[in-house]
C-alpha cells in the first residue's frame, strides 16, 4: 500500500513531467531508474564547456531537419537559458558591463585653470601696441592673447594719463608709516621732548588747543614710534588706605549724636528722636523725643546727658541745621565752645562717619519702633528709655566682643568677661560629672572706682577682688520693704532731656499752622478795648 502511495503522483507538475518526459541536452532519455518510485524533475548533464560558460554551438542538422528545440524547465514553457542563474547569464556578457551595484554619483567640482604667468611692463606696452595696430575690437583681440577686454581697456587708460609709467607694477597697500604732515610730526617730537611726563592723549589735545594741527592720540603714538619712543612699565607705588574704622580709647572722649524722625501709628503724627553715644563704648548717654527737631531740643538732651556723665572731650555731628550754620555760629556751637567741648563736623553726604549711631537707629527701628504702637507721645518717650536701657545694660554688642556698653562705659568689661568664662567652664564640668546643670549665677560691678564679681560655687558664695582675691560670703535678706503701688511702666535710667521753659503739653503740641497767630483771638478789638 505504501509502494502505491509512494507511486502516485504529489503534484500537477509531477503529473506533467510523468506523461511528458524530459530530454536530455544530447536528446537521450535519462534511466528507467529515474521513474521508478516518485517521479524527479529532470536535470540536463552539461558539458566541461557548459561549465565554463561557454555555450555549445548547435551543428545543422545533416538532412536539413530544424535543430532540435531547446530544452524545456518541467514543463513551464520557459527554455532552460532564461531560467538559467543570473551569475551564469552576467558571465556570457562582455568584460566590463555590469547589470548589477550602484552607480558612480556625479558632483559639481570648479574647474582648474592652468596659472598663466604676469605679464612684464614691456610685454604690456608690446601688447597694447599690437592691439591698436591691428584694429580689432577689444574683444576678439583679448581672446587672441588670453587676457579680458576690461584689461586692454585698463591698459590704455593709464597709458593715456600717465604714460608707459602707468603700466610698471606697483606694490599693493598704501605707504607705510605715518601719514601725517612733516610739521604735524616734527611739532609732536617737539612736544615730547619738552614735556617727556605728557602721554598721547594730551599731546593730542595740545596740538588741536596750540597750531591747530589734528592728531589723534593713536597717530601720535605712531609718530613716537617711528621716532624710537617705546612703553616703558614703571612700577606704581600703592597709595595709604583711607581710614575706614575709627573709636576712641576712652569713655568721653567723644561722643556721636544724630537725630532719627518716625511715626505715631495712632495719631499719624511726625516726631523726632534725637540721642547722644559714647564712641568707646556705644552707651547712649542721653536722648530726646519731641514733635519738633529745633536746636533748644539738641541743647537740652547735651545738658541731661553731661550732667548725669560728665562732660566729653569732643562731639561729632552732621552738617544739620541743629550743630552747624553756614553764617555766623549755631547755639549748639556756642555752647559747646562755653563748656570747652570740641566739636568735629562730618563731611556732607557721607553718612559713614556717624556709622556708629546710625546703626543704633537701625536697631532701635527693627527691634522696637516698627512693631510698637505707641499711645501718645509720653508712652512713646517712656517706651523708648526704657529699650534704650535694654540697648545699655542687657543687649550683647558684637562690635565691643559681645559686651554690653555699660559694661564697657563704666571699665568693668574685662572683669564680666573672666567671670563668664569662669562660669562656663565649671558648668561644663558639672555636666561632665553629675549631669546636673546648675544655676548660673553672677554679679559684677564696680565699687570706689575698683571692679568686683561675685558667683556661687555649690552652696557658697565667692566674692573675687582685682587683684584676684577670693572670699567667701554670706547673702542676707534684705529688709521687707513698704508695699509700693506701681506704675505701669518704670522711669527709664537713660536721662531723658526735654525742653526748658515749655511744659510738656506745650512742648509736645503741634506747631501752628501757616497764616495763623495767638492775635486772632482777640482780633479785632472792641471800642472799649475788649475783645469783639
Amino acid at each position: 500500500m505504501s509502494d502505491l502511495l509512494n507511486d502516485e503522483p504529489h503534484s500537477q507538475d509531477d503529473r506533467v513531467a510523468a506523461r511528458k518526459p524530459a530530454v536530455g541536452a544530447h536528446g537521450e532519455q535519462p534511466p528507467d531508474s529515474a521513474w521508478a518510485g516518485r517521479a524527479q524533475r529532470s536535470e540536463p548533464k552539461r558539458s566541461e564547456g557548459e561549465r565554463s560558460g561557454a555555450r555549445p554551438a548547435h551543428a545543422a542538422s545533416p538532412s536539413g531537419a530544424p535543430a532540435a528545440a531547446l530544452p524545456v524547465e518541467d514543463g513551464t514553457g520557459v527554455p532552460y537559458e532564461e531560467a538559467m542563474p543570473s551569475d551564469d547569464r552576467d558571465s556570457e556578457l562582455p568584460r566590463g558591463v555590469r547589470l548589477t551595484g550602484r552607480s558612480k554619483g556625479r558632483r559639481l567640482v570648479k574647474k582648474v585653470l592652468p596659472s598663466t604667468p604676469a605679464l612684464t611692463a614691456e610685454q604690456r606696452l608690446l601688447l597694447l601696441d599690437t592691439w591698436q595696430r591691428s584694429g580689432l575690437p577689444a574683444g576678439d583681440f583679448a581672446a587672441l592673447v588670453g587676457v579680458s577686454k576690461h584689461t586692454l581697456y585698463l591698459w590704455k587708460k593709464k597709458f593715456d594719463t600717465q604714460g608707459p609709467a602707468g603700466l610698471m607694477d606697483r606694490p599693493k597697500g598704501g605707504p607705510r608709516g605715518s601719514r601725517l604732515p612733516e610739521l604735524t610730526k616734527r611739532t609732536i617730537l617737539m612736544l615730547k621732548q619738552a614735556n617727556p611726563e605728557w602721554g598721547c592723549q594730551r599731546i593730542s589735545d595740545m596740538l588741536v588747543r596750540g597750531p591747530a594741527l589734528p592728531a589723534s592720540a593713536s597717530a601720535v603714538a605712531q609718530v613716537l614710534h617711528e621716532a624710537g619712543y617705546q612703553m616703558e612699565e614703571v612700577p606704581t607705588r600703592p597709595h595709604p588706605d583711607k581710614i575706614r574704622f575709627f573709636e576712641r580709647a576712652k569713655p568721653n572722649q567723644l561722643w556721636q549724636t544724630d537725630l532719627f524722625t518716625f511715626v505715631l501709628k495712632r495719631q499719624n503724627r511726625r516726631v523726632y528722636l534725637v540721642a547722644f553715644m559714647d564712641d568707646h563704648s556705644r552707651f547712649i548717654v542721653s536722648y530726646g523725643l519731641h514733635a519738633s527737631q529745633s536746636s533748644a531740643l539738641v541743647l537740652e538732651v547735651l545738658r541731661s546727658g553731661i550732667t548725669s556723665y560728665g562732660s566729653p572731650e569732643e562731639i561729632l555731628t552732621d552738617n544739620g541745621s541743629q550743630y552747624v550754620t553756614w553764617r555766623g555760629k549755631s547755639a549748639f556751637t556756642k555752647e559747646l565752645e562755653k563748656r570747652g567741648i570740641k566739636q568735629v563736623v562730618a563731611k556732607p553726604r557721607r553718612p559713614q562717619t556717624l556709622g556708629k549711631v546710625e546703626r543704633f537707629w537701625g536697631t532701635l527701628w527693627r527691634e522696637c519702633i516698627e512693631s510698637a504702637v505707641f499711645i501718645d507721645m509720653g508712652d512713646a518717650q517712656r517706651r523708648i528709655g526704657l529699650f534704650i536701657d535694654h540697648y545699655n545694660f542687657q543687649r550683647c554688642h558684637q562690635g565691643i566682643d559681645g559686651s554690653t556698653p555699660a559694661d564697657r562705659f563704666f571699665g568693668a568689661a574685662s572683669e564680666v568677661k573672666r567671670t563668664l568664662q569662669a562660669r562656663v567652664a565649671a558648668n561644663a564640668l558639672d555636666l561632665a560629672r553629675s549631669g546636673v546643670p546648675k544655676t548660673p549665677f553672677y554679679l559684677t560691678g564696680q565699687v570706689g572706682g575698683k571692679p568686683f564679681s561675685v558667683h556661687a560655687e555649690g552652696e557658697r558664695m565667692i566674692l573675687t577682688r582685682t587683684e584676684g582675691e577670693r572670699q567667701e560670703i554670706d547673702l542676707v535678706a534684705p529688709t521687707p520693704a513698704p508695699e509700693v503701688v506701681k506704675a505701669d511702666l518704670p522711669t527709664p535710667v537713660c536721662p531723658m532731656g526735654e525742653v526748658v521753659g515749655l511744659g510738656t503739653d506745650e512742648a509736645n503740641a503741634e506747631p501752628p499752622l501757616p497764616g495763623t497767630s495767638p492775635l486772632d483771638e482777640t482780633w479785632p478789638p472792641t471800642a472799649d478795648g475788649g475783645e469783639a
